[in-house]
């Protein structure tokens, strides 16, 4: 799972990952609550609350699109089978990724839309606006689909993150 994540990050020393916690989501939009739970009790569990709002937004919206556009039509979840989307959070001294799993190949595509007010459409450039970056990757083995991740930077020993 971590080797792909490294494409197209900044260099990430897999040896120096301080945490991490991951989380199967069943293929139902419920699941979206469930994620924002996970990764409160985890970032808690972490010390890192205040993160709380930003990187809770982005991981709804990185799961809500896993979920609407990363599984096949009218997939269910069967007994015994693993549940098609995953959640993985990793942090290192000065980064947190949250990292989506699901089954599709397809690429993630941003809308160019100028109407804020509407209700969808606008995931990615949320996710793009409260992240320090995003990205995406197909799984390659035995793993099937891809991982959309957000990269967040944290503050070192108290000082603010950049921009801030």
């Amino acid at each position: 799972m971590l080797e792909p994540l490294r494409q197209g990050l900044p260099p990430l020393d897999p040896a120096a990952v301080s945490d991490a916690a991951s989380c199967a989501l069943p293929a139902r939009y419920e699941a979206v609550r469930e994620a924002r739970r996970f990764t409160r009790r985890t970032l808690d569990q972490w010390d890192m609350g205040e993160q709380f709002d930003d990187v809770c937004l982005v991981v709804s919206e990185l799961v809500t699109n896993a979920l609407r556009h990363g599984l096949p039509a009218n997939d269910v979840c069967v007994s015994g089978r693993e549940p098609p989307v995953r959640l993985h959070l990793m942090r290192w001294t000065e980064r947190l990724v949250c990292a989506v799993r699901d089954p599709s190949h397809d690429s993630p595509v941003t809308r160019e839309t100028d109407d804020f007010s509407a209700e969808s459409g606008r995931g990615l450039f949320l996710v793009d606006s409260f992240s320090d970056g995003w990205g995406w990757h197909p799984l390659a083995g035995a793993l099937n689909g891809k991982v959309v991740w957000a990269l967040f930077r944290l503050p070192r020993n108290g000082s603010r993150p950049h921009g801030e």
